[in-house]
């Protein structure tokens, strides 16, 4: 009861987070969802670790999370993310003598699922920024096929999610989340080899997440494609509409990007957060892939500028009284609030996004 408590209030400020750091959030399928019973979450991973905070913050089932092991390495951070039902999962850069750990995960992963409960993973097996597909790896069906072994009697649905960004790393975000189908495994693992069945899902998801979420083919003319659809500034989120340009070959001719006359508003906000900007920019620096900008972006931003402000808050509150500093802490939250929902959300050049990454 009291990790569920603590688990709900977590991912409640996270989701209050995440409203002031997006412009906006798109959940289509939603409904798609079971409301009961095993549920396998298989998501797209272009974003570091902001994927499974949008994914989870916008359903309403309480889930748990398969993540790299490298994220378990501090030892307060391990018991931060336990709390909050996240689990390592070892790959070979892992180390050779690490991925024997994994077996206890995956007994973990079935008791989860035989329970009734949700699992989230990504079966790409990393994070890239890219806008494709990537081959998916085998663990998600292991668990499917270990959990359908020790329990022939339950019915696990996998639900493909695709998640689309306007481009990752630009502040504020526009995100899309879109739940697929569901895929019923019992029928599947039933009829066939664990080979084939293995096979099979592989490609059902695979069909389903190259529509649920902007789909570029990763072969010679990739870069051309991404590059004409970011110079006719269109609005990646729109899943189903860019798919069908790129489908039809269809891509408009270059367009202006918009101008953004609250820039302005955004070094004001600069302003009057210096702290935790300063603190951000150095932290930055030290940061190597850019599918991680937005975690710590986020992460960092949101937990220092909620401290600072509410610091500042209550200097002027000693000084100049209550309802100043009341007056203060709604001002800088509304400054916020309208940068973040009415600026524009231009496309950039694929050469300048990994500069402008690091940009606030």
């Amino acid at each position: 009861m009291i990790q569920k408590i603590w688990f709900t209030l977590l991912w409640s400020y996270i989701k209050f987070g995440l409203f002031f750091y997006s412009k906006k959030i798109t959940v289509l399928g939603k409904k798609n969802i079971p409301k009961k019973g095993a549920v396998l979450l298989a998501v797209n991973h272009p974003n570091g670790l902001v994927d499974p905070l949008y994914v989870t913050t916008v359903k309403f089932r309480q889930n748990y999370f398969l993540v790299r092991a490298a994220s378990f390495k501090n030892p307060l951070i391990k018991k931060i993310l336990e709390s909050l039902n996240l689990m390592p999962i070892y790959r070979i850069r892992d180390g050779i003598k690490q991925l024997s750990k994994n077996q206890e995960i995956f007994e973990k992963c079935f008791n989860i699922l035989a329970k009734g409960e949700t699992l989230m993973i990504f079966p790409e097996g990393s994070h890239h920024k890219k806008r494709t597909i990537r081959p998916l790896s085998k663990g998600f069906t292991r668990i499917i096929s270990g959990a359908l072994e020790k329990h022939p009697n339950l019915d696990i649905k996998v639900v493909p999610v695709g998640i689309t960004y306007q481009h990752i790393s630009n502040f504020p975000a526009k995100v899309c989340i879109n739940y697929g189908k569901p895929i019923a495994t019992k029928a599947i693992f039933k009829a066939n080899t664990p080979a084939k069945s293995s096979s099979i899902l592989k490609q059902k998801v695979t069909e389903q997440l190259q529509k649920l979420t902007v789909y570029i083919p990763d072969d010679k003319n990739y870069e051309q494609t991404l590059q004409k659809l970011n110079n006719a500034q269109v609005d990646f989120t729109k899943v189903d509409a860019v798919n069908k340009m790129i489908k039809n070959n269809a891509i408009p001719e270059k367009k202006t990007p918009q101008k953004n006359y609250l820039k302005p508003l955004l070094y004001l906000i600069i302003l009057n957060s210096i702290i935790p900007f300063l603190i951000w920019k150095k932290v930055a620096k030290k940061i190597d892939e850019i599918e991680f900008i937005d975690t710590f972006k986020f992460g960092l931003n949101f937990a220092t500028c909620s401290l600072f402000y509410c610091l500042q808050a209550y200097i002027i509150c000693v000084f100049y009284g209550n309802l100043i500093g009341f007056c203060y802490l709604i001002m800088a939250t509304l400054l916020i609030l309208i940068y973040v929902k009415f600026s524009p959300t231009n496309a950039k050049k694929h050469t300048e996004l990994t500069k402008a990454s690091k940009q606030v």
